[in-house]
């Protein structure tokens, strides 16, 4: 566990803020019994400013990308972002496009394209909202961290899983984001709201989808340098950099597959995601009414009869 601290040493008018990173084993006791005191009183979440994704702000629906890719215009501030100019948060703004051209996917592969690579799309959205959720916009903070998250969630990208139904894709996502690693952010309802973010992502187009992919690709960069860094075990190292390197190269060649799609594609994605949630919705709701029932029926039998 990293603790940031703020620590200001002038006046207000000649701030200087000095982030100082300690461990947890840095604590004394009495100090560590005060930090669990406050999560569980939820104060040090009041400290946090919620994240508003980048893919809900009116800019992200105007991306313009040149035919191979590229960012064509960065988009001027709107008024939204005008008023909120000073406390702004970065994490929040649209991220670039690639800088250097896709290439065709011919170039890539001689192969066909799958025709599974809509499903693995969105197990690799799913991944990204998610840890994006997690880190509350920054990633840049734990980059090794957030790649190892990533991994974790996607089957495609953790495990070279091929999913072939949306279905399949969305449910091994929301097991993983209900295990015990991740159930403490807010479990199955968190998850679902998370497949809202992967449908709003899939409604704004191959522009943002492009601009998606590849800050995803860029932090799998980072993530991949951090790994390289670190002296963890050898037999950990080589299997965390192979498998950061593989992600790095599928996100690559879906970024570029996307690139090449019609947009009629996205909006019927969008469709199926939109309905498998609620479908899933549905079957949640139907489980609780049948425990409630169930523990009613419970209470009303008598547990000792007068004999």
């Amino acid at each position: 566990m990293r603790i940031l601290l703020q620590i200001q040493l002038y006046p207000r008018r000649q701030w200087k803020i000095f982030c100082l990173e300690i461990s947890f084993d840095d604590l004394s006791l009495e100090e560590k019994k005060r930090f669990h005191r406050a999560i569980a009183y939820g104060e040090l979440s009041k400290m946090i400013k919620p994240w508003d994704p980048w893919w809900s702000k009116p800019s992200a629906r105007n991306i313009c990308l040149s035919k191979e890719g590229t960012q064509l215009v960065q988009p001027l501030p709107d008024q939204e972002l005008l008023d909120d100019d000073i406390g702004s948060d970065e994490f929040s703004k649209v991220p670039l496009g690639p800088e250097t051209p896709l290439p065709p996917l011919s170039r890539l592969s001689s192969k066909e394209p799958s025709p599974l690579l809509t499903v693995h799309l969105v197990d690799i959205l799913y991944s990204y909202c998610f840890t994006l959720r997690l880190y509350n916009g920054d990633w840049r903070s734990d980059a090794l961290g957030s790649v190892m998250v990533v991994l974790s969630v996607s089957s495609v990208l953790g495990q070279g899983a091929q999913p072939e139904t949306v279905l399949e894709a969305l449910s091994h996502c929301l097991e993983q984001v209900c295990c015990p690693a991740y159930r403490h952010i807010g479990g199955l309802q968190f998850g679902l709201g998370v497949i809202d973010d992967v449908i709003s992502l899939l409604g704004l187009g191959t522009p943002a989808l492009v601009c998606a992919l590849c800050d995803m690709h860029r932090w799998i960069q980072e993530g991949e340098k951090e790994a390289k860094s670190e002296r963890p075990r050898k037999s950990q190292r080589g299997g965390t950099r192979s498998a950061i390197k593989l992600a790095e190269r599928k996100i690559y060649f879906i970024m570029c597959w996307v690139r090449e799609q019609p947009e009629e594609v996205w909006s019927s994605l969008a469709a199926i995601a939109r309905a498998e949630k609620t479908s899933a919705m549905e079957f949640q709701q139907s489980n609780r009414s049948e425990d409630l029932n169930n523990k009613a029926e419970a209470k009303g039998k008598s547990l000792i009869q007068e004999i």
